[in-house]
Parts: structure tokens; C-alpha cells; sequence
């Protein structure tokens, strides 16, 4: 079959297609032909050799953290052959290998049904980024969310921005508000109904909070970002606010005034899946499942690209930083 492998860290064009063995489902297990697959920030991390898990030991290696399939053989009773499934990859710890493959064979606990409405490309965009299980863990686990608060998340086309953005509005937060790089950006995101975006041509971050919060500040920062927006979006922050740092697309390292951390009796927690148990993170994968199906949750697409041009895909997400996910056709 074919697939995207890297067999040493370096750059893009390390993401190669190769053919590999079809793999057998064991006890247990399913075997999912892959439809379509998504492409996340962690993908370009594991390939660079920016991780503690990018080590020779753990090459070669195939990407992919998640994508959509159909059933073509199975040994678990949860699921059929013809059935359409989710499947999280090797990141979630639940393939023995990535998803950017013809064929996958998962445990029951790496897969969930696709619901009927949702096509492939849009399966592929719900798990891309990982935006939507990362906000939830981050606003309920972390910052201890409560309905009525207000939650600032960085980077409107950004998966943790765009999918924090939909998990804060489900879970009743008063107020939500995010960022956009350029005007057009910002003018996109207000069409599709993100009312709050603060146009970082135009003002400063901290500038925007304050101008739509009356200058009281953010309850809550989810930020995947980083870089020289940390110190603004903790600048941002009321009184005894959270913010939690999910990400780096903006750079490792930060400016901050550490009288915000004083004044503001600011709590911040690094994000990192590895913080929560199994269970914790299978529950919150049930609930964020349940707002897909309720429809409080629209995954959006960037671009689509095909399985052979993954190296030129991964170099788009990192380097364009599109508006929506960017996933793969198998």
C-alpha cells in the first residue's frame, strides 16, 4: 500500500511516499481503508525532531495524527464492515502508526463513527488540528470554565483558535474573541459569524481586548500561538484570569510584564496531552462528538491536497497559516 514516511528528521520534503505493508488486524482490532487525513502543527514537529519522542529509535515513521475511513474487515464487535469511522493516530497514542496511509488497523478505542451528515473531507477536518479536544480540555481541565465567562483564543484560522472559539460559545461563555493576522482574514471570519475578531493590522491585541470587554480584561486566553502575542494576550487578562499556552505557531519564546502574573493574580498552565487520563480524554472526545452531531461544531477547510504532495501540504499549514484545516485525499 501506499503511504507518507519519514526515515530521518529534517525538512518538508522528508515526508516521502513510499509502499509499505498492508497491516493485519489483530484481536480486536479494525482495518479502515483511509479516505481522507489530516494534517496538524504536531506532524511537523515529530518530522523536524522537535519532540522527545523524535529519537532513531522511532524511525522510519509514518505521519498522521487522525483521518476518516471506511471498514473493510473487522475483529471488534463495536463495528462493521461498510461502516464510516474516525480514526485517531499516533499522537492520541491509539495507532501503532500514522494515519497518511492507504490502510490503518486501530483498536476500537482509536475509532467513532462518522455521523451520516458529515462527508470525508469534513471528517478529516474535525480531528485535523486537534483545535476542538484541545479547547475543551484546556477550558474545563485547566481553567476551570464556567458558563458565563469570556474566553480569548488567538488566531481565528488557527485550529486551537477557531475550534476553541466553537467549544467556548457551546459551553456558554458570555463573550468570545479572536485575532486574524490580516484584514482579510479578520473580514472572513466576521462573515462566517465570529463577531469579535481583532485585526492585528490595524491594533494590538491587548488594544482589542479592552476595547471589547469595556476594559475589563478575559476571563480565559487559550492560546496556540505564543511568540510576541503571550505577553499581550496575559497583558489582556481580568482579574484572576487563566491562560493557557497550547501552542508555539508563533514562535518559543515570549516578552511578558510579570506584574500582569501579579496584578492580575494570573494563573498560567502549560497544555499538554500527557497531563490527562486516559479516561479524562476519552470522555472529552464524547462530548465533542456529541456537539458535532448537534451542530454546534463546523469544521472548515483550508485546502485539500492529494496523498503524494504531503511534503508541499505540511509546508502550506506551517508556513501559509490558512484560514481552516488542510487535510489529504488518500
Amino acid at each position: 500500500m501506499k503511504a507518507i514516511q519519514y526515515q530521518a528528521y529534517g525538512s518538508y520534503d522528508e515526508n516521502r511516499l513510499v509502499e509499505v505493508d498492508r497491516p493485519q488486524p489483530k484481536d480486536g482490532e479494525v482495518l479502515v481503508q483511509m479516505r481522507t487525513a489530516g494534517i496538524n502543527p504536531l506532524d511537523n514537529t515529530f518530522r523536524s525532531g522537535h519532540i522527545y519522542l523524535s529519537t532513531p529509535e522511532n524511525l522510519p515513521r509514518i505521519g498522521g495524527q487522525s483521518g476518516a475511513g471506511i471498514v473493510v474487515e473487522t475483529l471488534n464487535a463495536d463495528f462493521k464492515v461498510g461502516d464510516r469511522v474516525f480514526v485517531r493516530g499516533a499522537g492520541a497514542g491509539l495507532v501503532a502508526d500514522g494515519t497518511w496511509r492507504e490502510y490503518v488497523a486501530a483498536p476500537g478505542a482509536g475509532l467513532a463513527h462518522v455521523p451520516a451528515k458529515l462527508d470525508d473531507q469534513h471528517a478529516a477536518a474535525f480531528l485535523a488540528g486537534a483545535g476542538y479536544l484541545t479547547g475543551y480540555l484546556a477550558l474545563t481541565e485547566l481553567a476551570h470554565f464556567k458558563p458565563g465567562q469570556s474566553v480569548l483564543a488567538p488566531a481565528i484560522g488557527s485550529a486551537v483558535g477557531m475550534e476553541t472559539i466553537q467549544i467556548a460559545r457551546r459551553l456558554g461563555a458570555s463573550l468570545v474573541i479572536s485575532t486574524a493576522s490580516t484584514t482579510e482574514k479578520a473580514e472572513r471570519a466576521r462573515a462566517d459569524g465570529y463577531e469579535h475578531v481583532i485585526d492585528l493590522s490595524m491594533e494590538s491585541l491587548k488594544d482589542g481586548v479592552m476595547r471589547i470587554t469595556g476594559g475589563k480584561g478575559v476571563d480565559v486566553v487559550v492560546d496556540g500561538v505564543s511568540g510576541k502575542l503571550t505577553g499581550q494576550a496575559l497583558a489582556s487578562l481580568a482579574f484572576g484570569g487563566t491562560i493557557v499556552v497550547a501552542g508555539y505557531a508563533g514562535g518559543r519564546e515570549a516578552d511578558i510584564n510579570v506584574t500582569d502574573i501579579i496584578w492580575k493574580a494570573a494563573t498560567i498552565r502549560g497544555f499538554t496531552f500527557r497531563l490527562f487520563a486516559a479516561e479524562t480524554v476519552a470522555a472529552a472526545n464524547r462530548a465533542i462528538l456529541q456537539y458535532l452531531q448537534e451542530g454546534a461544531l463546523k469544521p472548515t477547510i483550508g485546502k485539500v491536497f492529494p496523498l503524494a504532495h504531503a511534503a508541499e501540504a505540511v509546508r502550506y499549514l506551517i508556513e501559509d497559516r490558512p484560514y481552516g484545516r488542510v487535510i489529504m485525499e488518500i
